[in-house]
């Protein structure tokens, strides 16, 4: 079973909500003096705190993506100052205007997409470099040929490609085409939370960038909002790190304890297992044992009733039902065992065909490449003599090595009949 890529909703959600928060933000024109004054150091606020909290955690990638943001706002806010306090712009405000449209999103696509690879003080200098680098280029160019380079900017290349919607200089827009290209591709590559806060980030910079120095606050509130997307996508992932199992995608045994923790006064707890796992393993590999606790996790992040799935470790899981009783729980219970029985498992073979039809083809002409898989599962609810959720758990467990006692594939509760009926032709 293939592991298919999780895209997920939620990698945007913190983004998004920050992005919308900043879009409404920037169009409120009548400010008192608290906001003001908020607006004001909130960049360089954001930077500090949420480059410390980078540095502290070691992720570069996205230090140095809130420094190229910082930085394109620190020479933006130098001209929008001097606007807003002599009604006209500065003699070179036209050349650093087109810069910075130009080289922010190259250079925050170059930072996204490129990841920590290498030992981090190297890592660090490389980065480094190539800042220093751009901007030294950057520059010398502006300083030495000021007037052909702006020439060179502001030209229209491409007639054709020009609409009259385009408030930037036309060389930006394919920059940020590409770059908006890279980011989604290395999110479609690896579907992560800070992947996803940079598409939205990039979102954000070609909103801002032409109401610079029409739209008040705006510079300030969205390179303050871009950088906190970054440093809340770093917090996201950490959360996932710690509460997520990376095998199966399912909350783990951290978020599990968690969980027990808020349950209320009446609740089911499941134990499930994978029968004869260990001897799978050695028979098939460690790729294959993997490939099976992922379709055993899929199914049970599915099962129907109200219950919510985890990984408990190794080949075991639980399942939770909070706000149900026993006799509410075990059909869903015996459904999901069911379901796990009957789905066959096409091994993936060393020389499989990378065209998928061609891999059918082949599948379809060597039924020793299919296996199936069975569970045990030892279920409890929260009774009088089961006053904590360990408790509970603990007699969920002792039910599941009643049920592998019992002959395996099958359901028991704790103190009851056996329910479901054993399977000796079980091929796992």
């Amino acid at each position: 079973m293939p592991r298919l890529p999780a895209y997920r909703i939620s990698h945007f959600l913190p983004s998004l909500v920050l992005l919308i928060g900043g879009l409404a933000a920037a169009y409120v024109r009548d400010l008192n003096v608290f906001f003001t004054s908020l607006f004001n150091v909130l960049p360089t606020l954001v930077l500090l705190l949420g480059g410390a909290y980078c540095a502290v955690y070691k992720r570069q990638r996205e230090l140095f993506l809130m420094v190229t943001v910082y930085i394109g706002y620190f020479l933006l806010d130098t001209q929008t100052d001097f606007y807003r306090d002599n009604g006209r712009v500065r003699d070179d405000a036209a050349v650093v205007f087109h810069l910075c449209c130009l080289l922010l999103p190259a250079l925050y696509a170059l930072y996204g997409f490129w990841e920590e690879r290498t030992h981090l003080a190297q890592d660090l200098l490389a980065r480094l470099a190539v800042l220093v680098a751009v901007g030294a280029v950057a520059v010398g160019l502006e300083q030495s040929f000021p007037q052909g380079l702006l020439q060179w900017l502001a030209t229209i290349h491409w007639p054709a490609l020009h609409w009259r919607w385009m408030n930037l200089i036309q060389l930006c827009y394919p920059v940020f085409l590409l770059a908006f290209a890279v980011l989604v591709g290395l999110y479609v590559h690896k579907p992560r939370p800070l992947h996803a806060a940079q598409i939205t980030g990039l979102v954000g910079l070609f909103w801002m960038l032409p109401k610079t120095f029409i739209l008040p606050f705006t510079l300030n509130i969205m390179c303050s909002q871009v950088m906190l997307m970054l440093a809340a996508s770093v917090a996201h992932e950490t959360y996932q790190m710690a509460f997520r199992d990376e095998l199966t995608g399912l909350p783990g045994r951290r978020a599990l304890n968690e969980r027990l923790q808020r349950l209320g006064r009446n609740y089911v707890l499941a134990m499930v297992d994978v029968d004869h796992f260990k001897k799978f393993n050695d028979t098939h590999g460690h790729d294959v044992g993997d490939q099976v606790l992922r379709l055993v996790a899929s199914k049970l992040g599915q099962v129907s009733g109200g219950g919510r799935a985890y990984r408990y470790g190794g080949e075991e899981f639980a399942v939770v039902f909070a706000g149900k009783g026993l006799e509410q729980c075990l059909p869903h219970l015996e459904l999901i065992r069911g379901v796990i029985e009957s789905y066959v498992i096409h091994l993936r073979q060393p020389d499989r065909p990378r065209d998928d039809l061609q891999g059918r083809q082949k599948r379809g002409a060597n039924a020793t490449g299919a296996v199936s898989v069975t569970v045990s599962i030892g279920v409890a609810e929260r009774l009088a003599e089961h006053r904590t959720a360990e408790e509970v758990l603990k007699a969920a467990d002792q039910a599941l090595y009643a049920a592998k006692g019992a002959g395996r594939n099958c359901v028991i509760s704790a103190g009851q009949q056996r329910r479901g009926a054993v399977r000796s032709n079980s091929t796992a």
